[in-house]
C-alpha cells in the first residue's frame, strides 16, 4: 500500500504539471496577440500611439504637473528699521577708507551673515543719498553713496525711501537718490519715491520660490519740506488714503503678497497711536499682508491683524533704529524681525509663520567711537559695560535690554532670551 500511494501521488503531480504548462502556453499566445495588435495600430498610425494611449499619458502628465504646481512654497524674510547715518558714522567710514571715500563695512559686519541668509531682506534708508552734494547730518541728512553700496553688498533686497527726511536735499536730492537706487534694479527693489506719475503707478515687486511680492512705501510727513509746484517727482503721504489704497490694491491685483513700509507715529514713543492702529487695519483691509513700521527710533509692539478673508496679517509698528549715533539708551536698542511667508498654491492662501524678533544694539565706545550694529545673540555684558551710553544710563546691560524689550514686544515673538 505504501508503494501504491507513493506512485499515485507522483502521477498526480505529473498531471497537474501538464495542466499548468498548458495554461502558461495559452497566456503566452494571448499576450503575443495583444502585443501584435498594439504594434499593428502603432505602425498603421505612423508610429504614433492611439488616441486613447495619448489621452491616458497626457492625463498622467497633467496630474504630475498639477502636483508640482500645488507644492507649497516658503520664503524667509528679514526686516530691520532705520538706517540713520549721522556724521560720526560717515566720518569714521572716511577714516577707515584712509580719507579717500568711505568704508562702512565695519559698521555692519556683524549683520552680514544674517542678512545674506534671508531669502529677502528689507530696510528703511532714513537718510537721502545724493552724490552731487556733500554728506551732512541732522537736521537735514545726506549720505555718501558708499552707504547704499554697502547695503547692496550685505544682501538687502528691498529699500524703503518714504520717510520724513526724504526731501532733506530738496527736489534735486530726491531725484538723485531715486536715480541712484533705480540703477541697482532689479537686484534691489526700492519703494516709496518715484521719478514721475508713471513710476508711481507701476507696481514694484520681486519674486522668490514662485511667490510674487509687491511693495508699497508711505510716510506721515516730510518735516515741513515739499516739492516745488510742477515737480514730476512723486511720493505717498499716509493722509492720502485714496492714493495709498489704490497703490496697495494695484499691488495685490498682480502679486501674491503685499508688504508695506510705513513711516508713522510719534518719535520716542513705545506705543502706537490710534491713527497708526486705524491705518494698519485699513491697509490690511485693502490688501496688505505685512506692515513694517518706521520713524519712532524706538521699538513698538508686534501683532497680527485679521484680513477680510480671515487670514492673518503681520504688523510691526516700529523696529527702531538699525544703526545711528543717537545718545539715549532706548534708541540704541532697535530690532530685526524674521518671518516666513508660505503660499499654498492649491488653496491660493498665504500664511505668515515663525515670526521671531531679535534686538539689535547700536554699540559704540566713548564719544561715539567705533559705531557698530550688533545682534543680541552676539552681544555680551562685557560689551554692554563698555558702551558709551553708560555715561547717560549707568545700568545699561543685557538685563536692561531684556527688560526694555519684554515691556514692548509680546513674548510669543521673542526667542533669544
Amino acid at each position: 500500500m505504501g508503494k501504491q500511494v507513493k506512485i499515485y501521488r507522483k502521477r498526480g503531480k505529473l498531471r497537474w504539471g501538464r495542466i499548468l504548462a498548458a495554461v502558461l502556453a495559452l497566456v503566452l499566445v494571448v499576450a503575443l496577440i495583444v502585443l501584435g495588435t498594439r504594434l499593428f495600430h502603432k505602425i498603421g498610425s505612423g508610429g504614433q500611439e492611439s488616441s486613447e494611449d495619448v489621452s491616458t499619458a497626457s492625463q498622467e502628465s497633467s496630474e504630475t504637473s498639477k502636483e508640482e504646481v500645488q507644492a507649497p512654497a516658503t520664503v524667509k524674510f528679514l526686516s530691520v528699521g532705520d538706517n540713520l547715518i549721522h556724521s560720526n558714522l560717515y566720518q569714521q567710514a572716511n577714516q577707515r577708507a584712509g580719507g579717500n571715500g568711505y568704508d562702512f563695512s565695519f559698521a555692519y559686519e556683524k549683520m552680514a551673515d544674517l542678512v545674506s541668509s534671508a531669502d529677502i531682506a528689507t530696510i528703511n534708508q532714513e537718510t537721502i543719498i545724493d552724490s552731487e552734494q556733500e554728506p551732512s547730518s541732522y537736521p537735514q541728512f545726506n549720505s555718501p553713496v558708499e552707504v547704499g553700496d554697502e547695503l547692496e553688498a550685505l544682501g538687502f533686497d528691498v529699500v524703503n525711501l518714504a520717510n520724513n527726511h526724504m526731501i532733506d536735499m530738496y527736489e534735486s536730492g530726491l531725484r538723485n537718490a531715486i536715480t541712484y537706487w533705480n540703477a541697482k534694479a532689479p537686484k534691489i527693489v526700492t519703494t516709496g519715491a518715484y521719478l514721475n506719475e508713471e513710476q508711481l503707478n507701476t507696481v514694484e515687486y520681486n519674486e522668490c520660490n514662485g511667490i510674487k511680492f509687491g511693495y508699497v512705501g508711505a510716510t506721515d510727513y516730510t518735516n515741513g519740506l515739499s516739492l516745488p509746484e510742477g515737480s514730476e517727482l512723486r511720493y505717498i503721504l499716509t493722509s492720502e488714503t485714496d492714493l495709498l489704497k489704490k497703490k496697495i490694491e494695484a499691488a495685490k491685483a498682480v502679486c501674491d503678497v503685499v508688504i508695506v513700509n510705513v513711516h508713522w507715529g510719534n518719535e520716542y514713543s513705545y506705543e502706537p497711536t490710534e491713527n497708526q492702529r486705524n491705518l494698519a487695519q485699513q491697509m490690511v483691509n485693502w490688501g496688505a499682508d505685512v506692515i513694517i513700521g518706521h520713524h519712532p527710533h524706538v521699538l513698538q509692539p508686534i501683532e497680527y491683524l485679521t484680513k477680510p478673508n480671515g487670514e492673518k496679517a503681520l504688523v510691526v509698528y516700529s523696529l527702531g533704529n538699525f544703526i545711528s549715533a543717537q545718545d539715549a539708551a532706548p534708541r540704541v536698542v532697535g530690532g530685526m524681525v524674521q518671518y516666513e511667508i508660505t503660499k499654498n498654491f492649491e488653496t491660493n492662501t498665504i500664511s505668515i509663520d515663525n515670526v521671531v524678533f531679535e534686538p539689535l544694539i547700536t554699540h559704540y565706545g566713548s564719544r561715539f567711537s567705533n559705531i557698530q550694529v550688533i545682534p543680541y545673540s552676539q552681544y555680551s555684558d562685557t560689551l554692554a559695560s563698555q558702551h558709551g551710553i553708560r555715561s547717560e544710563t549707568p545700568d545699561f546691560s543685557l538685563e536692561y535690554i531684556q527688560n526694555l524689550v519684554k515691556d514692548i514686544i509680546p513674548a510669543e515673538f521673542i526667542k533669544v532670551f
